[in-house]
């Protein structure tokens, strides 16, 4: 059975979370918008896929500095489709996105992001 479609948000505003929650009611998307202290926990407990559980650790560090954005159970169409609608409300982009994939379900949000960080700062470096 194909994982449901899910956006794994994370330090969006309430106002540019509430466009999103739109385009995803839109295409038949979940949104799931994890609390700071689940940032320990795997991407595929957070992004609710059969077979994982919870973690006893919690996360207590800060939020993250930047918005992230994960999306899981969605095949590069319905990615495109959300991009594009995404595009067409004219929000701010999300500068650190991801696809859970079998290299990174195993990963907490955390590992996620230090490692989207990494890479984008690598990409956007003048």
């Amino acid at each position: 059975m194909q994982p449901a479609a899910t956006v794994l948000l994370f330090h969006v505003s309430s106002a540019k979370e509430n466009s999103i929650r739109q385009i995803c009611a839109d295409l038949n998307v979940t949104l799931i918008k994890p609390a700071p202290a689940d940032y320990s926990q795997k991407l595929g407990y957070l992004a609710g896929i059969t077979g994982f559980a919870r973690e006893s650790t919690a996360y207590s560090g800060p939020d993250f500095p930047s918005e992230m954005m994960v999306f899981s159970g969605m095949d590069s169409d319905k990615v495109d489709a959300f991009l594009a609608a995404y595009k067409k409300a004219s929000l701010p982009p999300i500068g650190l996105k991801a696809v859970v994939t079998a290299h990174n379900i195993f990963w907490s949000a955390e590992q996620l992001y230090r490692e989207l960080l990494k890479e984008h700062m690598q990409f956007t470096r003048k």
